[in-house]
């Protein structure tokens, strides 16, 4: 059986990688992981979570099943992260939350519910995109089409190229958005072009599906929450896939939910337990320890003010790597504007250099970066920010 299989090509991320480890330099540097780290390099275990886990520790009885939902309060807490605690939907019964392995987890559990919903839907895809949605999503069988998001020359939303496809967009199709922080260009939608998609939602019928893995480190909890709690408030369906591998650290706990926005409750008791099934004839149950200690870290106002302090020095630590890159490529010898690291968010932007450049950075320098040249800030720091930015000033000569 097994003779008929061929190797699969390494994922460039995972291939970088690989080949950064393997690298000797003493110098080197990985743009290419899509992981926070402080300015030491490290990729910490938050102080709020950890005197979580703690407590857990001691007052934890037992390690069954948490059920195909998973935990209540986590599901109940996770809601009122993504909408406010105060949003007028969480008293009608409109909302439901299930639990899922990760924001990947959360992703397909949503793509088989609506194909059980509207096998005929299809899925419409902002290019470029993270790249594991396709695969993810298409694999869930949808037929997947693309609109334009990111002008490359321009450096910023395609905002007239985007809003024209999205016109064409049938009644019942899905439009997958970015809720914040967007991977991998950097580049959020204002408000004012969140309000444009939802006139255009509600005229044209299409239902928003709005994957959200970093609130928090882009403007502010609320302010990136904008898009997804106008868009729940003013249209009948919203799907909403969320992952706490960013903005709590638990990258490796697969902590994530999966949140319907039905026009009635009894329509949401349905969705959810369609949910529900869809988990069992996957994963059966989802990992408990992760959205135990996102719980207990909402659930308690000390940990929950401690926990956004925290969150609060990651986004603007990853402003000012933002903010003394551009500064430090201002003058290059090639002219070129490197002013959109400011404007964007979160922790990816493209650098827009060629692949020669690109090239030289990494067997001269040993300086790792994608092919797209999309760049992790949150791997720049105090202590390699000079030899990045005088090795990219020399490629750019």
């Amino acid at each position: 059986m097994f003779e008929n299989l061929k190797p699969v090509a390494i994922d460039p991320i995972l291939g970088l990688m690989v080949a950064f480890k393997a690298d000797n330099r003493a110098e080197k540097i990985d743009l290419g992981v899509g992981v926070y780290q402080d300015d030491r390099g490290r990729t910490p275990v938050m102080a709020s979570v950890k005197q979580a886990e703690s407590r857990l520790m001691e007052l934890e009885t037992t390690k069954s099943y948490q059920g195909m939902a998973g935990d209540p309060d986590y599901n109940q807490r996770m809601m009122e992260l993504l909408l406010g605690k105060d949003h007028s939907l969480l008293s009608t019964g409109r909302v439901k939350s299930i639990q899922a392995p990760g924001g990947s987890g959360a992703l397909r559990v949503g793509a088989e519910v609506i194909r059980r919903a509207r096998p005929e839907s299809k899925l419409w895809v902002g290019i470029p995109t993270w790249p594991n949605h396709i695969p993810l999503l298409g694999s869930a069988g949808f037929d997947i089409k693309q609109y334009p998001y990111y002008d490359m020359d321009a450096r910023q939303v395609d905002t007239e190229k985007m809003m024209e496809t999205l016109r064409q967009v049938p009644v019942g199709d899905l439009v997958l958005l970015h809720g914040c922080c967007h991977n991998p260009t950097g580049a959020d939608l204002t408000n004012e072009q969140w309000d444009s998609i939802a006139d255009l939602a509600l005229e044209r019928g299409f239902i928003p599906f709005i994957d959200t893995a970093y609130q928090g480190l882009g403007n502010g909890l609320d302010q990136d929450a904008y898009g997804m709690r106008m868009m729940a408030e003013r249209l009948p369906e919203v799907i909403i896939a969320s992952s706490c591998s960013k903005n709590f650290g638990l990258y490796r706990e697969r902590t994530g939910s999966i949140t319907f926005i039905a026009e009635t409750s009894e329509q949401a008791d349905i969705v959810v337990s369609q949910a529900m099934s869809t988990a069992r004839s996957i994963y059966s149950m989802p990992p408990a320890h992760g959205a135990l200690l996102v719980s207990m870290v909402l659930g308690d106002p000390q940990l929950r003010s401690q926990w956004e302090a925290e969150l609060e020095e990651v986004r603007l630590r990853i402003k000012s790597m933002r903010n003394l890159l551009c500064d430090s490529l201002e003058n290059n010898a090639a002219g070129m504007d490197f002013s959109h690291i400011k404007r964007q968010n979160g922790m990816f932007s493209f650098l827009g250099i060629t692949t020669p450049q690109l090239e030289r950075l990494r067997t001269e320098f040993g300086i790792y970066i994608v092919s797209s040249t999309r760049i992790n800030l949150a791997g720049v720091n105090s202590n390699n920010i000079k030899h990045l930015t005088q090795s990219l000033l020399t490629v750019l000569e």
